[in-house]
Parts: structure tokens; sequence; C-alpha cells
């Protein structure tokens, strides 16, 4: 097998792949500067971003774009084209500052990994503390996730799953800190990288069934009467093709779902002590808040896993029509 130190290198290196495709491809217009309210500015996006500042409010809020007419801040390019009513617009927003710093994250923390892995298994010949943490979660959604679903010369497929697997958990976590901002909770995101699977899933499927992979598009069962066989490829074949673009929706819409839930509840919580105005019912939500947040640390782990689970088993499914 190959170096670890050599394996998160590449790792490190696709994910900043990752997070340019998103930037590339964004197409969600993003929010009003004007804000009506504590909830809808948080969970979407928009050409303001908020950073440290000493002041009343701890915060200040900082243009990422240009300011227009009326102190709102606009793009910082004009719109490429349009789809329908969306501006495909590659001006750089908070969810794309997100996502830039998650892969740069990412790419630092696997690189500071592979260093100590290699520095460890010279000195002492295994990794210890930060490296063999790192190690134990690399080992894991390799050995229990990846190669379990994708099958034979699974290996190929491990730097494309971990990738997926650590971007999606940084950019969830990224939303669960001060000033941060959850880029998972834009649909845009999210679509992007079940694209990018889709890509990943279909590739994989022409590389392992060749010519075989024409029938998982067009139904056209040889073992059954000329009649029957018509009937079904009239009937199945819209199926197949349907099936094909119903899992990366729903990898999409799981992933974005459940970002920005959690964080509408949280808002909608906090946001009872200023409906209320009392400090008698200020405990209960603040309480509550608290525990979700818990919970909303669990689902940032969970849904990169099972994003990740996902992805391994629609691979192995298209392959295994070639064994």
């Amino acid at each position: 097998m190959r170096s670890f130190g050599r394996f998160l290198t590449l790792l490190a290196a696709t994910a900043s792949f990752s997070a340019a495709m998103p930037a590339m491809l964004y197409a969600q217009e993003p929010a009003a500067a004007e804000k009506v309210d504590i909830i809808t500015p948080h969970i979407t996006d928009s050409y303001e971003l908020e950073i440290p500042w000493f002041n009343s409010h701890f915060a200040k809020e900082v243009c990422i774009g240009r300011h227009v007419e009326g102190g709102h801040c606009g793009p910082l390019w004009g719109p490429i084209g349009h789809i329908g009513p969306l501006e495909v617009n590659l001006s750089p927003t908070k969810h794309v500052v997100m996502l830039l710093l998650a892969a740069t994250i990412v790419t630092l923390v696997m690189l500071l990994a592979a260093s100590a892995h290699k520095r460890h298994s010279h000195a002492v010949g295994h990794p210890k503390g930060f490296a063999a943490g790192i190690e134990a979660m690399v080992l894991y959604i390799r050995n229990e996730v990846i190669l379990p679903n994708v099958g034979h010369h699974g290996n190929a497929y491990v730097p494309f799953g971990l990738t997926i697997f650590f971007f999606i958990l940084t950019a969830n976590l990224l939303g669960l800190v001060p000033y941060g901002s959850t880029a998972t909770g834009n649909i845009s995101v999210t679509a992007t990288l079940a694209i990018i699977t889709l890509i990943v899933v279909e590739a994989s499927g022409i590389k392992a069934q060749g010519a075989g992979y024409l029938n998982t598009i067009f139904y056209w069962n040889k073992e059954l009467p000329i009649l029957m066989r018509v009937l079904m490829f009239v009937i199945m074949t819209p199926v197949e093709i349907l099936g094909k673009f119903a899992k990366p929706f729903a990898l999409a819409v799981r992933l974005f779902a459940n970002m920005t839930a959690g964080h509408i509840v949280v808002l909608a919580l906090i946001g009872l002590i200023f409906t209320f105005q009392s400090w008698a019912v200020a405990g209960g939500p603040f309480i509550m808040a608290v525990l979700i947040m818990m919970l909303e640390l669990f689902v940032a782990l969970l849904q990169a896993y099972i994003f990740t689970l996902l992805s391994s088993v629609f691979i192995g499914l298209i392959r295994e029509g070639a064994h």
C-alpha cells in the first residue's frame, strides 16, 4: 500500500479542487444586504462577511464585493449569463469564502498529519498524538466505508471518498463556530458536490463495464421474449434514467436540508427570548439551543459520513454489473 504521507498529500490537493468547483458553478443569487430578521441572513448567502470586532456587538460586517447605492454590498463583478431567473455570477460571496477556508484547513491539516506521521514512524515506529488520530479516521473511512461498498479495486476510490468526507465535515463545522457560515446549507454547494459524485459514479461504470454500461441506461434483457423485451425497454428505460438523477438529487437535498434545519431551530429558539422580551423565559430557550448545538456537532459528522457512504455505495452498485 502507498505510504500514508503520500496518500494524505494527494488527498489534500484534491480538496482544493472540490472547493473550487462550487465557486465556479455558483448560480444562486445571494440574499439582499438589508436584514429584516436574525434567521434569514444567517442561513442565506451574501456579499458581506462577519469578522470579530471590538464594539458593542463584538462583530463587524465587511463587504467582499463592491458598495452600491443605499450603502448595500453588491457583487464584485457583473453576471456572465443567466439560467432562468438566476444570475450566473463568479463574484466571491460569504459561502465561497467558507469553501476556500474549508479547503485550506483540510490541506493544512492533512499535510501536517502526513509530516508528523512520517516523522513519528521514523523515530518511534508508529504515529502518535494528532497524526495517530487522523490516521484512525482515515483508516476507518477506508476500511469500513469505502472498500466494503466499492468492492474490487476499491483503493482507487479511497482518495475521492476521503476528500468528500473531510471537506464536507470541515465545511459543516465552520458553520458552528462564531463568525462562521455553513456553506453546505447552500443548495448550490451541495448540488455541485452531488454533480461531482455523479461524474465519478458514471465514469466508474464506464470503466468497469465498457459497452455493458449502456445497459444501465437502456434496459434490454436478452433473456426475455422479444415482445416482453420491447415492453420492458419502453417501461424501464425512463425509470433507469430517472434513477441516475435521483441519486445525486437525494445527496444534495439531504445534506442541504439537514444543515439548514438545525440552524433554523437554534435561531428560532434564541428568537423566543427576544419575542417575549423577558428574562423569565430566557433559561428554557437557552438550554434547548445549547442542546441543539450539541446535536448539530453530531449531525455535522453524520452528514459527512452519510454522503461518503452513499457515494461509495453508488460506485459499488454501478461497478457490480461488470462482475
